[in-house]
């Protein structure tokens, strides 16, 4: 940025006022001012001449950059800082509207980033160095781009006079994203980082996944004195589909002539629980959900069937098996097998979802959340079918008995049903649980009963490791709520390290860990198929001597007896803790 100063005399006595060594501007000098020397007044000054000097801009791209992305509400970025992003590390410092969170891996940011983006629909943005710390990031940004989070990745590159030369940690980042991201672009010089910063969140926001920057460390620090930020009233809009009133219409003719409708409940209907429960009392239709959108409503509701699949409840597969109606709203729903050869509504904000498992009667494009109220006020008022709901109830009777049967269960060592009931005796009814993949899933999806309770996983992707992070991003969005991470040995092992981010940040996050030793569900996995189990054998440290030595809690059980109060001590606790539970190696989860 080139500044221009000038030279101003005194014609009394010869002193020179100059602009630079001042720092204030001769024509704004106040009117009573007078020479320093002589006393003269401003009048008797003359201009002698100006000097043109280039000073550094206040403002980079990356200042830029960051401004936009808080322009558009963004108040955490997860990462790791280097060589290649620390103009955009340096940018987010000197913002006090943003809060870096650094993690001890990339794959830990990334993770953050999908479960801010699920928790919160708003956009969840992570960064990364050139090269590992860019290769890291990938997991966590598939779990982002299968579950449809909207998510930005920033990745820090080489400056752009080496690219191309095999330097130090380049490499190809347009082309290593391309097949996961909804937009993957460079930004090459300044005046495209405004309008690529945009164009990526609108991306992530509209196809509902990962957009992309790499940013090469010599156009991050280019002056942008010049360069505005947008207005996101201005530019960023969320699509709202508008559903066909004749596909409306057809929908609520076909329900009104159903005697035993069924509605899957999925996702993309979370934020509707009460319009759901609306549309289904009025036309006496029990509610299954998908294992993602488990928690939705309360499952202890006469008209809950819990969760349909392989995560899910008995009497769901059986109201399924003897609906002569589904309504599927806000999910693809991928179980071919569990869908009944009967006529099918299925609603969902992406029309590429409708159908694309199974053939549909009615395809609705539109937010599932909006399309129910409609269906509400366009059906009649249904009376329930005996005999249907005789015989789910029945069932229903029975399940909870088995979850009464493991929450007595003082068998050594500890059942996994009776630690997720004692899970259950401790959470709070509005507690967010984030679950991570293993055979403890089985048993707590299975075996958990929401009322009230939240849950979050990583659905289509299902990745170990996922809940630590999630947790940590939970926490940070919702910090008087009480945040829970069940997890096993193995995964939380993967990312274990980030339990210190928690401590750092003050996050006091209550981690259980079925500890068994052992890849259960890959032992479960070899058995299916035949093949002996092999290497399925763990050797973990002790979890709670680890999280003390963190500086959060631990505590570490071994029999059924000591459940509750180490329970009690960790949800109490003002520190991020860990409960590292051992249970029974052998018992495997329920079919």
């Amino acid at each position: 940025m080139q500044v221009i100063y000038s030279q101003w005399r005194c014609t009394v006595c010869g002193y020179v006022y100059d602009e630079e060594k001042e720092g204030v501007k001769f024509e704004d000098l106040p009117d009573d001012w007078v020479c320093p020397v002589c006393g003269a007044p401003r009048s008797a000054f003359e201009l002698i001449g100006k000097i043109e000097r280039k000073v550094p801009s206040r403002y980079t791209v990356a200042d830029k950059v960051v401004e936009q992305l808080v322009a558009v509400g963004v108040k955490y970025i997860y990462g790791i800082p280097g060589d290649s992003n620390l103009p955009l590390i340096e940018a987010i410092r000197k913002n006090n509207a943003i809060k870096f969170i650094l993690t001890r891996h990339e794959e830990t940011a990334a993770f953050m980033a999908s479960a801010h983006a699920k928790i919160t629909d708003e956009l969840g943005v992570c960064l990364s160095i050139a090269g590992p710390g860019t290769t890291n990031l990938i997991t966590g940004l598939m779990d982002a781009a299968t579950d449809g989070a909207p998510v930005l990745a920033l990745t820090g590159q080489i400056a752009q006079a080496y690219l191309g030369s095999e330097a130090f940690q380049e490499i190809d980042q347009i082309e290593l994203y391309r097949p996961f991201t909804v937009f993957s672009e460079t930004i090459a010089k300044a005046p495209q980082a405004i309008v690529l910063t945009t164009l990526a969140i609108k991306n992530a926001y509209w196809k509902m996944g990962v957009a992309h920057l790499s940013t090469p460390t010599d156009v991050l620090a280019e002056q942008a004195e010049t360069i505005e930020t947008w207005p996101p009233e201005k530019r960023i809009f969320r699509q709202s589909l508008i559903p066909d009133e004749e596909q409306i219409k057809k929908a609520a003719e076909l329900i009104d002539k159903s005697r035993r409708p069924v509605i899957l409940a999925g996702w993309g209907i979370r934020r509707g629980s009460k319009e759901l429960l609306e549309f289904a009392e009025k036309i006496s239709a029990p509610i299954a959900t998908t294992s993602r959108a488990k928690g939705m409503i309360n499952e202890r509701h006469d008209l809950s069937l819990g969760v349909l699949g392989s995560l899910g409840t008995k009497y769901a597969k059986e109201a399924v098996k003897n609906a002569d109606l589904m309504i599927i709203l806000g999910s693809a729903f991928r179980h071919r097998n569990l869908v009944p050869d009967v006529p099918i509504i299925q609603v969902d904000i992406n029309s590429v979802r409708i159908g694309r498992n199974f053939p549909v009667d009615i395809g609705i494009v539109g937010d599932a959340k909006s399309v129910a109220k409609l269906l509400t006020e366009k059906v009649s008022k249904k009376e329930p079918d005996k005999e249907f709901f005789d015989k789910i109830n029945e069932m229903r009777k029975d399940y909870f008995k088995e979850i009464e049967e493991d929450s007595k269960d003082m068998s050594v060592p500890i059942s996994p049903g009776f630690l997720v009931q004692s899970i259950k005796r401790h959470a709070k009814r509005d507690s967010l649980i984030c679950v991570d993949v293993g055979d403890h899933t089985y048993w707590f999806y299975k075996k958990y009963v929401c009322e009230g309770e939240e849950t979050l996983m990583s659905s289509n992707m299902a990745s170990m490791a996922f809940a630590l992070p999630a947790s940590l991003a939970a926490q940070l969005d919702f910090p008087d709520r009480q945040i829970i991470c069940v997890t096993g040995d193995g995964g939380f092992a993967m990312l274990m390290g980030d339990f210190t981010t928690a401590v750092q940040n003050d996050l006091p996050i209550k981690v259980i860990i079925f500890n068994d030793n052992k890849l259960k569900n890959i032992r479960k996995e070899q058995s299916m198929y035949g093949f002996p189990e092999f290497a399925t054998n763990l050797t973990n440290p002790n979890f709670a001597d680890f999280a003390k030595s963190c500086g959060g809690d631990g505590y570490r059980v071994e029999k059924p007896e000591e459940l509750d109060s180490a329970l009690e001590k960790a949800f109490s606790s003002k520190k991020p803790v860990i409960v590292d539970v051992i249970i029974d190696p052998v018992k495997i989860s329920p079919k």
